[in-house]
């Protein structure tokens, strides 16, 4: 039943993904497509059988009701609805989706199912009976059955093997068959034909079916891949009404629709087998996502060509997450391994050619093993983008304000515990630009030379080894004199207002509590604000800042890294101790001269760069490290940035650029409060030392409360 389950969420979790693009897509066009119709409604065809197979009750009568509404669209099209139809359909299937969501989630969080959805079945029921009575044009069912009229007959060789491998089976006797094929590598073949089954009784058609007993015994599956699913009907408005249903059916690789000229009378039988051209044992077939195989019998080689030939479909499978972190935990150690294995020093000052040749193929084994392991928790960001459309599209509508969201380079990819970190931090932004950067109403823009529609422009793009994501506004922008105003009534500076840059002012935001927002709203003004974004970016080790021009908008920046797993680092030394220090946050490395130093009002000391001065850090005196490199001139001070911190550490030397793997902390330090302390983790070298990775956000924090 796990598995069951975990299938179950995922493919349902992939299709609420798809209706919801389908749904803003279709809304931007102000209609729906022939296509949109159909695909709606398999997609609520699947939910519900699958939901029923599930016994989640709630979900199969909310995708049922809606399956339903589609059904009736299908049949008498969109044309048949005015636009306040239109709109509220659009409304309507919002609703409904997020009340199929909220049970989906309720599932994944092993909570009970709703007992009352009474209210969102009336208002499917309610819509269903305004549009059927408001004059929509009938369905002609006139042609129903002229396709199967023209179904091609099988040979006495497709008969042959088609009676064979229904041998026993009462079907065997029917004049026309049904063969599906489902996709390769889908599993559980068993419950997709049930499901199959399931789906044609609803239509109250007679039918038999082999294997027979697919609902029960596992075993089946096996022999519906290698033989394929049978469904036999004894008519060929039955055979019509069924290939209606194997179309929308999910998993579906290929159906044959077959006409059995045994069953007819003999003085039929030959002149049915000799009007019959096609050489091959399948009279016709075709991919489940195609027409019915309807084709004449002349164009039957071609159609069994296709079947014989046809593309196979990129083979996916759902890895659980633990499993990939399992993985790359492994090539993590594999690297070090490898590390110590070529750095020993029993090996130092030998010649060892044939030795060094296979150290380098493994060296470049092991870096394509990393790369590949990588990879495979890599996902693209266009989820979490396209979740920002629905953002949007519901703040437009209830904040009555004009807003296009422009969306650039959502393929870009990143680890997936990285994706699932950040989409939080995205939506309270992007929200933070629909309330209140963009201006209130259309008139203040026009006003101010601006477009009537005010735009978001969501965008990621690789930089190395780490990903930017920017979310900006051409809205009314930031003020740096209310923010700082506003941070001195909360008591919040720290030095006085007028030391202030403009990026730190910007940086005062991200305080715990901070809000510009006067009015408590349904979007923001409840306190958990920047802050809450701020410390779940640097949970994946990112870093965000804010810029900003008052009247012409703001951009919030996250710096991403690729992947939590190997980072790119510069080993440091302190007294005997050892660092790592993330690549990304080293701006520059240099030896100071003593008269370069100077001491703040505090008594602390700092050091110009580049016009500006920044903090210095000893790490062995935060530490309580013991070293003889105490003059300033005898070490190395490297400038290291945050989002918004900047500052340079004292350490004794520099030891070389690596790429390390990083380890977490045993849980039992965060007893000892090691994270604020500066510390994010440790990694292992080479020669078999650790080394302790600082966290240069947290390390500056731990360095003020020291002092």
């Amino acid at each position: 039943m796990d598995n069951m389950l975990e299938m179950y969420l995922y493919e349902t979790n992939t299709l609420m993904e798809q209706l919801d693009e389908l749904l803003i897509e279709a809304e931007k066009n102000a209609d729906f497509t022939t296509n949109d119709v159909n695909e709606i409604f398999r997609i609520m065809h699947t939910v519900k059988g699958s939901s029923a197979m599930m016994e989640f009750s709630t979900l199969m009568e909310i995708a049922h009701h809606i399956e339903d509404l589609f059904f009736y669209i299908r049949e008498n099209g969109m044309d048949s609805l005015d636009e306040s139809h239109k709109t509220d359909l659009f409304n309507l299937m919002f609703q409904s989706t997020d009340a199929l969501r909220v049970e989906v989630e309720k599932i994944e969080n092993d909570e009970p199912l709703s007992t009352n959805i009474d209210p969102i079945i009336n208002n499917i029921n309610s819509f269903l009976e305004k549009i059927s009575s408001s004059g929509n044009k009938s369905s002609d069912d006139s042609s129903a059955g002229e396709a199967a009229s023209d179904m091609p007959v099988a040979d006495e060789k497709a008969i042959a093997l088609i009676n064979q491998e229904l041998a026993g089976c009462p079907a065997s006797a029917m004049p026309y068959f049904i063969r599906v094929h489902f996709e390769e590598g889908s599993g559980m073949e068993n419950l997709r034909a049930f499901m199959l089954i399931t789906a044609l009784r609803e239509i109250d058609l007679q039918f038999e079916h082999y294997p027979e007993d697919v609902e029960t015994d596992s075993s089946t599956s096996e022999a519906i891949v290698d033989n394929g699913f049978y469904v036999a009907l004894s008519s060929s408005e039955d055979v019509e009404k069924a290939l209606q249903v194997v179309k929308l059916q999910n998993s579906i690789h290929t159906y044959e629709v077959l006409e059995n000229a045994a069953s007819k009378p003999a003085e039929e039988a030959p002149a049915a087998a000799s009007a019959q051209a096609a050489p091959s044992e399948i009279a016709a077939s075709a991919p489940a996502d195609t027409a019915p195989a309807s084709a004449p019998a002349s164009k039957a080689p071609q159609a069994a060509a296709a079947h014989t030939s046809a593309p196979v479909k990129q083979s996916l499978i759902s890895v659980n997450l633990s499993k990939l972190d399992s993985l790359v935990a492994i090539v993590g150690e594999i690297v070090i391994t490898e590390s110590m294995v070529t750095s020993s020093p029993d090996l130092q000052n030998l010649k060892l050619d044939n030795f060094m040749k296979s150290a380098r193929q493994l060296r470049k084994l092991t870096d394509d093993l990393q790369d590949i392991a990588m990879s495979l928790r890599m996902v693209p960001l266009s989820g979490t983008f396209q979740k920002m459309n629905r953002i949007v599209r519901d703040m437009k509508k209830k904040l009555n304000k004009d807003v296009r969201l422009t969306l650039v380079g959502e393929n870009t990819e990143v680890d997936k515990t990285v994706v699932d970190s950040i989409g939080d931090p995205i939506m309270h932004i992007v929200r933070n630009s629909m309330d209140h950067g963009v201006e209130t109403t259309a008139e203040e823009r026009i006003a101010a030379g601006k477009d009537a529609q005010a735009e978001i422009v969501l965008s990621a793009a690789h930089t190395g080894s780490e990903v930017i994501i920017s979310i900006s506004d051409d809205g009314q922008g930031m003020d740096p004199d209310k923010i700082l105003a506003k941070a001195e009534r909360n008591g919040i500076l720290t030095k006085p207002a007028s030391d202030y840059s403009k990026k730190e002012i910007l940086s005062l935001l991200m305080l715990p509590g901070f809000s510009t927002n006067e009015e408590v709203t349904e979007f923001s003004g409840r306190g958990v604000g920047m802050d809450v974004v701020k410390k779940n970016v640097e949970a994946v080790g990112g870093t965000i800042s804010i810029t900003s021009e008052l009247g012409k908008g703001s951009c919030t920046t996250l710096k991403i890294p690729l992947t939590m797993a190997i980072t790119d680092g510069m080993e440091i030394s302190v007294g005997k101790s050892m660092f790592t220090i993330p690549i990304a946050n080293i701006r520059q490395s240099f030896k100071p001269q003593r008269e370069e130093v100077i001491l703040d009002a505090n008594g602390n000391e700092i050091i110009k760069c580049l016009d500006t001065f920044y903090p210095i850090v000893r790490i062995h005196e935060l530490y309580n490290i013991e070293t003889e490199i105490t003059n300033i001139e005898d070490g190395i001070l490297i400038w290291v940035e945050t989002a918004d911190k900047s500052y340079c550490l004292f350490v004794d030397e520099l030891l070389g650029e690596q790429q390390v793997v990083v380890k977490p902390l045993s849980p039992f330090l965060g007893n000892f409060n090691i994270k604020n302390s500066g510390i994010g983790g440790c990694t292992i070298l080479g020669d078999g030392n650790i080394s302790l990775i600082l966290d240069i956000s947290n390390l500056y924090a731990a360095t003020q409360n020291q002092y």
